[in-house]
């Protein structure tokens, strides 16, 4: 028998078990030492939902909505495009559809422009008497690219929102062509998160008209509102003359419809404490060269006017403008509760969901019904476990004994392997771990059949494991690969579920074949090598 390469596979073991020893004691260790968080690995596997408890949900991204807010954005560079164009057009929306009105004689350069600017816009052209009427519409293609654009747009500002949440290990994935999957686990306020993930967080300056009526007015028919301007609720925050605290009242506001500067200049978003015991905390906000510049003129050519800052249609202050404001710094003031002035400062770092988000699909899993799978599943490993280990040694003897040893070695590794690279274990994932031990079991299986029949045919030890692992080797290959490459497909096309029981399937197989083929192959090697092995109790 050759033995060059005896000695290479007993470090190989001993470094494996070693490190996965390392690897799984902050799993089981709530308390590091110092030097062990300083210099040795300090990664956990990970608990699911399932297991530990948590928010899942499932948002729908209203696409629908997102495509009118582009088209609505389109209808303006339309226009500009045509009136650079020397056209003179009547441009007007309607649901899912640009109409431009032109003279009949300008129907020709209209059509040009529009081919040449918004080639992603389809052009349906119709006469109305001396007039030419052009609709425009996204094109199916265009659509479509939009469509897949938000939803992921949607995706990645979740996830964001979801970082600055600190969520150990959630699971934010599209379902379908609209719709989000978010499992947070250990999260048991679902409504801070709802509110959290779904703002849509569009943060917009306006100026309030200067000679506007009283609000009442308007919404009373005593005064007609003009088309440029629109009415906002707010709140309003003023101090109490009796209790001498801060007190928010609903306000509502006139402001102008023309949005200034909206919020996607924002670099940088941080909530302050109030700078006396009577001030609430407040969102300070930093902008980008370009927002910076673009405040600052705003500011300089609006000296003395109002200025509202609106967030999702909500006016949360409307303060004076006394002087150009330069540096590219400001505030939001609205009588925040410190917890509210942290969440408005996630969302305005993380950036404004492209679309609105509805929720399709939500429920709660309690850390008590987590506890119970995970002694549900922690009990059927032991069970299970156990029947494996004493069926081995009664029918196999000391070679079943080296195999039940070759099992746990392979559940060591498995979990040292989910723990480094920071995988998540759910409750499938559990029952993977169990037909792992199964296959493993069934690996040794057919090694110690094959040995068994080497012995019958009267051959030596030695001879008997050679051929034994040689001949048990292709079968064990063939199961084992085939369900490898089962469990690619499953982590591939499955829901978290089946991940996570993907997994650790395709995770145990490898360390299956590993300890069953090369680990105890390597003891009787070196048992085989010092001579202390002359016949097998098998």
């Amino acid at each position: 028998m050759n033995y060059q390469n005896l000695r290479l596979r007993m470090i190989t073991l001993a470094v494996l078990i070693v490190g996965s020893v390392f690897v799984l004691v902050p799993t089981f260790v709530s308390s590091l030492p110092q030097f062990w968080q300083d210099y040795l690995p300090t990664r956990r596997v990970s608990l699911g939902l399932d297991l530990q408890g948590g928010t899942h949900i499932v948002l729908n991204v209203g696409v629908a909505d997102a495509l009118e807010n582009t088209l609505d954005r389109n209808a303006e560079y339309v226009r500009r495009a045509l009136e650079e164009g020397a056209t003179s057009a009547e441009v007007s929306r309607s649901p899912g559809v640009i109409r431009v009105t032109v003279a009949s004689a300008d129907a020709d350069t209209a059509v040009a422009t529009l081919q040449e600017s918004f080639p992603n816009l389809a052009v349906e052209r119709s006469e109305d008497g001396d007039k030419a009427v052009f609709d425009l519409s996204f094109t199916l293609a265009e659509k479509d690219a939009l469509s897949d654009l938000t939803v992921d747009q949607a995706l990645e500002t979740i996830r964001n929102r979801i970082d600055y949440l600190g969520v150990t290990e959630p699971v934010i994935q599209r379902e379908g062509s609209d719709g989000i999957l978010i499992q947070l686990p250990g999260i048991q306020d679902p409504e801070r998160a709802k509110e959290l993930i779904g703002r849509t967080a569009i943060l917009e300056l306006k100026l309030l008209p200067d000679n506007a009526e009283a609000p009442e007015r308007y919404l009373s028919g005593e005064a007609q509102l003009p088309d440029d301007w629109e009415i906002l609720e707010g709140v309003e925050v003023q101090v109490n003359p009796n209790t001498r605290l801060l007190e928010r009242s609903p306000m509502k506001y006139v402001v102008e419809s023309k949005t200034l500067m909206t919020g996607d200049t924002i670099v940088n978003a941080q909530p302050r404490p109030g700078q006396t015991a009577l001030d609430s905390p407040f969102v300070e906000f930093d902008l980008n060269a370009q927002g910076a510049t673009l405040f600052e003129d705003l500011t300089a050519a609006n000296v003395n006017r109002r200025m509202a800052i609106v967030l999702d249609n909500t006016v949360y202050s409307a303060p004076v403008i006394r002087d150009r404001i330069g540096g590219g710094r400001a505030v939001i003031q609205g009588d925040f509760q410190l917890q509210e002035a942290r969440d408005l400062a996630i969302v305005l770092r993380a950036g404004a969901l492209p679309a609105p988000v509805f929720i399709a699909e939500e429920r709660t899993v309690g850390p008590s019904l987590g506890q119970d799978s995970i002694d549900s599943g922690v009990l059927s490993f032991v069970v299970g476990g156990i029947l494996v280990v004493l069926f081995m040694i009664l029918y196999y003897r000391w070679a079943g004994l080296l195999a039940d040893l070759a099992v746990v070695l392979n559940v060591v590794l498995l979990l040292a392997a989910l723990a480094l690279f920071q995988a998540t274990l759910t409750l499938p994932g559990i029952a993977g771990i169990v037909l792992t031990i199964g296959m493993a079991v069934d690996a040794n299986v057919l090694i110690n059949e094959r040995i068994r029949e080497e012995l019958r045919l009267g051959k030596t030890a030695r001879a008997a494991i050679e051929a034994g692992y040689e001949r048990a080797l292709p079968a064990i290959l063939d199961s084992n690969v085939t369900t490898f490459l089962a469990g690619i497909i499953l982590f591939q096309f499955g829901s978290g579920p089946v991940k996570g029981f993907a997994v650790t399937l395709c995770v145990g197989i490898i360390s299956t074949v590993f300890t069953a083929v090369v680990g105890t192959r390597t003891v009787y090697d070196y048992l085989l090598s010092t001579r202390r092995v002359q016949t097998l109790s098998i």
